[in-house]
């Protein structure tokens, strides 16, 4: 038996099953895909693929030092945002048994990564009846999460807006868990992959606090944003360039190919074809919500280019039946059966899904 994927984005298994594409609504990137000018970068890059990419990924680098507004030096890339947590939970580690601290539910490579490398992980749970949101507890609790007699938590990892529950924490509740973890001695890894679909990215991105706090990293990717899933490119902000270094030393060289170099560079160049993206789903977003809610799905979360919500058991293969995958999310702790993760795409797409959703209530 195949064994079942904790991720969404299993089309491979799909096409197999039905020998043609589903509509995926399972996996959240930009939903105009990939840009022309990114393609055109990759396929150029093909002909310099016979050469070892470039290590340090200087040239990428650069142009994200110029996009960020950081030092090139304290910028470190990765094949993706995972390979990075994953080099995050080496290059951290200190002592027998370390502490890591998650909210629930929240991404779950952040758990996979760190218990791989002999980590402790605590959870600090998520209540729908708050909303999901964060609160002011979590940093009064910094320094005595489940251990008052020896500290708190040596990581602690937000996922900004979080995934799968698409709620964003006001940044000054986030500064203050950023001072809490200063005093406790913790490392805070704030995973903005999701940051450019807020209505306001600029006035949530914890970037600029990078110059005073030297236990921050802020976690991005080209996955998302630029909808480059399948190159496999992401990158964080290091507070100096020894981390960024102890990073780079984590794992294996050449990690980022050149043809991912050549498309983020691309990529960063390509304002309009973002701007256009994010346009979308800031409208689309609001319509999806309210027809989820107009056809029986009045439980329905999300401020980015996903929505999650609440529907009957067994939803996920009911629309898998009818060429649609959409995320179950049973197996994010704080859940549970009965929670759905859908992202946000073009009208014409969200529509299809709305009209098989429709059916699949009033099947029930």
């Amino acid at each position: 038996m195949e064994q079942k994927l904790p991720h969404g984005g299993d089309w491979a298994s799909y096409e197999i099953e039905y020998g043609h594409a589903p509509l995926d609504f399972s996996m959240n990137v930009n939903p105009l895909g990939m840009s022309e000018k990114v393609k055109q970068a990759i396929a150029d890059a093909a002909a310099t693929a016979d050469r070892y990419p470039d290590p340090m990924c200087r040239q990428l680098r650069d142009a994200l030092a110029n996009a960020e507004n950081v030092a090139a030096e304290t910028i470190f890339c990765g094949a993706g945002a995972a390979d990075i947590i994953f080099r995050l939970a080496k290059a951290t580690k200190k002592g027998e048994e370390p502490r890591l601290l998650i909210t629930a539910p929240t991404f779950s490579e952040y758990e996979e990564a760190f218990a791989s490398e002999g980590w402790r992980v605590e959870r600090w749970l998520l209540r729908e009846d708050e909303n999901f949101m964060i609160g002011e507890d979590l940093a009064a609790a910094i320094c005595a999460v489940n251990r008052e007699e020896d500290g708190g938590a040596d990581v602690l990892f937000l996922c900004e807006p979080n995934n799968p529950t698409g709620i964003a924490t006001d940044r000054a509740l986030l500064a203050e868990i950023l001072d809490a973890c200063r005093q406790a001695g913790t490392l805070l890894v704030i995973d903005e992959c999701f940051n450019g679909f807020l209505d306001n990215p600029e006035a949530h991105t914890m970037k600029e606090y990078l110059a005073d706090y030297d236990n921050l990293i802020i976690l991005k990717a080209f996955t998302k944003l630029y909808g480059m899933a399948g190159v496999r490119l992401g990158y964080c902000l290091c507070p100096n360039g020894e981390m960024a270094d102890a990073l780079r030393k984590a794992g294996p060289p050449w990690n980022v190919s050149s043809l991912a170099q050549e498309a983020g560079i691309a990529a960063l160049e390509d304002a309009q074809h973002t701007a256009e993206g994010t346009k979308i789903v800031a409208a689309e977003r609001q319509w999806l919500k309210d027809a989820l809610q107009e056809a029986g799905y009045p439980r329905v979360y999300g401020e980015a280019n996903y929505l999650l919500f609440n529907g009957p058991d067994g939803l996920d293969e009911t629309m898998r039946e009818r060429g649609i995958l959409i995320r179950n999310c049973d197996n994010y702790h704080g859940l549970g059966k009965g929670w759905y993760r859908i992202a946000v795409k073009q009208h014409k797409e969200n529509q299809k899904l709305i009209e098989k959703l429709k059916l699949a209530m009033e099947t029930e």
